[in-house]
């Protein structure tokens, strides 16, 4: 392409043409993050080739050459354990991501009062009861944004009463 004469120089053919080393490595698709000319296997995610050293995990940097990943909005690649600890609802009670257990694909997630909940941090405010929807005698018995059991709450409904009566 460059019209270099190539006699006694090393070169290369492609589609039965000698290229010079620049021009060649001009025709060969470029890293997306590093912009230099893969020589080797190509890695295609996203749409775009990486040299396989060069798809990593924006958060730690660990490589992700054959394993899972995923995209944020923005298109940036995360480990799948980095992007639930920056993605995923924090539990309302203790403040950490509510994500998949190591070797776990998926989790549960309690969702009350328009907040969210590990199932261990969904408890009784008062006495510390765990709440479930399946156990009988544990669900959730809201008054005034705060979760309750149904004992705790009958007990704050009686004080609230027995505040408004004294207070006539």
């Amino acid at each position: 392409q460059c019209a270099i004469n190539l006699q006694g120089k090393p070169f290369y053919a492609l589609d039965g043409h000698p290229f010079c080393e620049e021009d060649y490595l001009n025709t060969l698709e470029k890293c997306c993050v590093c912009q230099k000319p893969i020589l080797d296997r190509i890695l295609r995610a996203t749409g775009k080739p990486y040299h396989p050293g060069c798809f990593c995990c924006v958060v730690c940097g660990k490589s992700l050459d054959g394993i899972p990943f995923t995209v944020d909005a923005t298109n940036r690649v995360h480990c799948i354990e980095d992007f639930h600890k920056i993605f995923a609802p924090r539990c309302w009670v203790c403040k950490q991501p509510i994500m998949p257990e190591p070797g776990e694909e998926e989790t549960v997630r309690v969702v009350a009062l328009d907040h969210s909940f590990h199932i261990q941090c969904y408890k009784c405010e008062d006495c510390g009861l765990v709440l479930s929807s399946e156990a009988e005698g544990r669900g959730c018995y809201p008054l005034d944004g705060h979760v309750l059991c149904k004992s705790c709450n009958a007990k704050r409904v009686q004080a609230l009463t027995n505040h408004m009566t004294t207070e006539l």
